[in-house]
């Protein structure tokens, strides 16, 4: 009988179609060009060729973040590795799984300081969930399997398999993958601890002052989880809050929604975690941005965490009780406990409850006046939003002023529509995503919201979007500064300065026809919405420069350290305690 072998690259091209990859991100060069050579062959995977390879991960986590899919990068060895190390942690930070393939000089060169060798492995392994060496051809296939099995299963992530050149012109025999069930096996809803699933129903049908605070891992669970978030919401008629990655999971719309919590959340959202009696955290991690000083986060409350990630329990907030699993099997239980229960009229009234978080709502914590010709930052958004709710949005953005504005006036009735970059804040996020978004959602309408600064990190991309005819809409709010590295400097180190005017920026509209895409610039508000009708309309990429009030602030505010009902509501706000307002009520 004959065996039919095939080359190293060939195999990992295989493996690839075979966990259901449909696009790859890349840029090549000498240690890949084999398996460039077999992507050729191949008419199964369709491969983007990105500007730099950070982009390329990016790109990545924007198509996986809107679909759920594992996305897939390929880079080359040397500088092209260690240039999707940003991308990667990024990743890493906000659960994002990738498959990243990189390669590597020659097995026989390794440790010689070969031409672009570098220790990718080494380098990479803080910044991933996992990674491989592969230098052995035999176990070629089987590592990319498993590879699949370890970023997406469990807390997703990114995961890097280095390639070495002569294991991809190896001969190999195709292994195909094989399903075992006993591996990364998930924790369905018959495992769970029931006796813990009915006090926690219990807890949150007789509290007095109940809040759910969900995260990036009911995005990452799915859409049934947020379903049954939001069903979970309605009947306790609870107040919920959601982080900055967990926008989406319950309707913007939904009248128990109280906003976005954290250093730059609602008034009403921070405040009803600081007085709560109950507090339900279902896939968040408990960031430093969103809890403000640890001895002051929700003190008289008891706490109950829900997460895939064992780790993840009692590592920052110590909780009465702990869920370990996936958050739409945990939801589903406790959903079904709680409708059992509810029939028992155990449920307490939450009527003063509502009372007070109404009267917090009152303060109106994202108002603003938007007086004169000048555009307010918050108007931008605003405006944006009302003309593109109706249709099939896709927001990302980079990281700034902007990147909260939009998180604050830019509503999202769904999850795995908003892509934004979490834990690590990285810059140059947003053009990228939006071209791996726009890869997978080909008729959707994809805007960037951008600042003019992070702009600038990753705006070669902008030749991706010609090339692959994105429809891409850039909506840059240009304040002509670093927003919020100037906020932190006027707020916390007496209006010094340094260094966060950007002084030599370019035209935008003239960089756009460079580039043959449409430039359109806004300078005065009473010509806001026709611009943005305008960038709406056109077929084609857009980029918008939307020229706004320069030294507007980003409002509400946590300061960094202090405690949620420890908050700037203004420039003009000098009374920040609000720790005892309208506790009578409750």
């Amino acid at each position: 009988m004959t065996i039919n072998y095939m080359s190293g690259a060939e195999a990992v091209i295989q493996a690839l179609v075979e966990n259901g990859v449909e696009v790859i991100f890349g840029y090549p060069g000498g240690a890949v060009l084999p398996l460039y050579d077999a992507l050729f062959e191949n008419n199964q995977i369709k491969h983007i060729l990105v500007r730099h390879e950070q982009a390329a991960v990016h790109a990545a986590e924007g198509y996986a973040r809107s679909t759920g899919k594992v996305g897939c990068v390929l880079v080359t060895s040397g500088p092209g590795a260690t240039n999707a190390i940003t991308g990667l942690t990024d990743a890493l930070m906000d659960s994002i799984p990738i498959i990243c393939l990189s390669g590597q000089v020659p097995t026989h060169l390794i440790g010689t300081d070969a031409f672009q060798e570098a220790d990718t492995t080494g380098i990479s392994r803080p910044c991933t969930k996992h990674n491989y060496l592969v230098k052995d051809a035999n176990m070629l296939c089987d590592i990319i399997h498993k590879s699949f099995e370890i970023a997406s299963n469990g807390r997703p992530g990114p995961v890097l398999i280095d390639l070495p050149k002569d294991i991809q012109l190896s001969k190999v025999k195709y292994k195909n993958k094989i399903f075992n069930t006993k591996d990364h096996k998930q924790i369905k809803s018959s495992d769970l601890d029931m006796d813990v699933i009915n006090k926690v129903a219990k807890l949150l049908l007789q509290s007095e002052r109940p809040i759910i605070y969900g995260g990036g891992g009911v995005v990452n669970s799915g859409p049934h989880a947020s379903k049954l978030l939001t069903e979970l919401v309605n009947i306790l008629d609870c107040p919920v809050t959601l982080t900055l990655m967990g926008l989406g999971s319950v309707p913007n719309t939904n009248k128990n929604f109280l906003g976005m919590l954290g250093m730059h959340g609602t008034y009403e959202a921070n405040l009803a975690m600081h007085h709560c009696d109950l507090m339900l955290n279902v896939g968040a991690r408990f960031d430093d941005r969103v809890t403000g000083r640890l001895n002051a986060f929700a003190p008289n409350s008891k706490k109950v965490h829900i997460d895939i990630d064992k780790s993840s329990i009692n590592k920052v907030v110590s909780v009465d009780y702990a869920i370990v699993g996936d958050c739409k099997e945990v939801l589903f239980a406790l959903v079904e406990e709680v409708k059992k229960l509810h029939n028992q009229n155990i449920k307490k009234p939450k009527t003063k409850w509502w009372s007070q978080i109404n009267k917090w709502r009152a303060k109106d914590s994202l108002g603003f006046k938007q007086l004169g010709s000048n555009i307010k930052p918050q108007q931008a958004i605003k405006s944006l939003y009302e003309k593109t709710k109706n249709m099939d949005t896709y927001i990302t953005t980079e990281v700034g002023q902007h990147q909260m504005w939009a998180a604050q006036y830019f509503g999202f009735s769904k999850p795995n529509h908003w892509m934004t970059s979490g834990g690590l804040g990285t810059m140059g996020y947003g053009l990228p995503s939006s071209v791996g978004v726009q890869i997978a959602h080909p008729k959707s309408l994809v805007i960037d919201i951008s600042g003019e600064a992070s702009f600038l990190m990753n705006m070669q991309e902008l030749s991706t979007i010609v090339q692959y005819k994105l429809p891409i809409k850039i909506f840059i709010l240009n304040n002509e500064w670093m927003g919020m590295v100037r906020q932190w400097q006027e707020l916390n180190h007496g209006s010094r300065y340094s260094e966060s005017y950007t002084a030599s920026l370019p035209d935008f509209v003239k960089l756009a026809e460079s580039f043959n895409i449409t430039g359109l610039r806004v300078d005065n508000i009473n010509n806001l919405e026709a611009t943005i009708d305008e960038m709406v309309n056109i077929k084609g990429p857009v980029i918008a420069d939307i020229r706004v009030e320069k030294e507007e602030n980003c409002f509400p505010m946590i300061p960094s350290g202090a405690a949620h009902n420890d908050m700037i509501l203004s420039s003009e706000d000098n009374n920040k305690d609000t720790s005892n307002e309208g506790l009578a009520l409750v």
